[in-house]
């Protein structure tokens, strides 16, 4: 499986994951440039969720969090900072799901990165 199947398979997880806990996933890979895209923007309640997604087959080369350098953060802000400018937002944060598919599947939330 390359990276691009690993990560989508990592996305539909993460949606399945979070429709799971009740929110509502609004939009899939918003591209605002070629380095910026959110992979999932979802609503819990009243908040606007946006989450990247990080998939690894296993933890060999790092966890799945150990991978959202400091340039991708500032990349996904970007992107947020780009959709608050075209949508009105009342209240939102930022969240990232790891996904571990081996030796057995594990997904950590974290939230409010």
């Amino acid at each position: 499986m390359n990276n691009r199947k690993i990560g989508d398979a990592g996305e539909d997880l993460a949606c399945r994951y979070l429709e799971k806990q009740g929110y509502e996933i609004l939009e899939r890979n918003k591209h605002y440039s070629r380095f910026c895209e959110i992979d999932i923007i979802a609503k819990y309640k009243n908040t606007t969720v946006f989450v990247e997604v990080k998939t690894r087959k296993n933890d060999n080369y790092g966890t799945p969090f150990e991978a959202i350098t400091k340039t991708k953060y500032e990349n996904i802000k970007t992107g947020v900072y780009n959709y608050l400018q075209e949508h009105t937002v009342k209240d939102y944060r930022i969240d990232v799901i790891g996904i571990t598919l081996k030796p057995e599947l594990k997904i950590e939330h974290q939230k409010n990165v």
